[in-house]
């Protein structure tokens, strides 16, 4: 399957391009019953809640990227009206994908922490000593980036 429009970066400029997107996408991260939840604090609470739910649940593995990520001290740049962004965090499923270092680049606190960081492009990876990822990624390219340690006797998935 071509994904390569996936794979481009959505560029921060123009942002009358932004406004377009916000337009069209506001309510696609938005549930009837998912408002109240977004406003407690829980340990199952979404690092990410402004960019969507995950489709499906996550699996073993997903989860175990999720926290290598983490514990590696990567960290995911996005905007909850990128749909880009809310694809990379499709990959990981329900809580793996609710639990992703995430920082969401259109809110008060988050622009200035993405402006210190250089983001120039949703969705991004950043992790110290690495280059920085632009675009969508697999797990697979995330798990190669970030040093993810392979199982032995794993069978790689088409």
């Amino acid at each position: 399957m071509d994904r390569s429009g996936w794979r481009r970066p959505l560029l921060l400029f123009p942002l009358g391009l932004g406004l377009a997107a916000l337009v069209a996408c506001a309510n696609a991260g938005v549930s009837g019953n998912g408002s109240a939840q977004a406003n407690t604090r829980g340990a199952t609470e979404s690092t990410s809640p402004r960019l969507g739910e995950a489709l499906s649940e996550s699996n073993s593995d997903q989860k175990a990227l999720g926290a290598h990520l983490r514990a590696k001290g990567a960290v995911f740049y996005g905007a909850w009206w990128c749909p880009a962004c809310f694809q990379q965090k499709n990959l990981f499923g329900k809580q793996a994908g609710n639990a992703l270092p995430y920082v969401e680049c259109d809110s008060e606190d988050g622009r200035e922490r993405c402006k210190a960081a250089g983001i120039r492009a949703f969705p991004t990876w950043k992790m110290e000593g690495k280059p920085t990822l632009e675009g969508v990624q697999s797990l697979d390219e995330l798990k190669t980036w970030s040093g993810f340690p392979s199982r032995a006797g794993s069978v790689a998935r088409p």
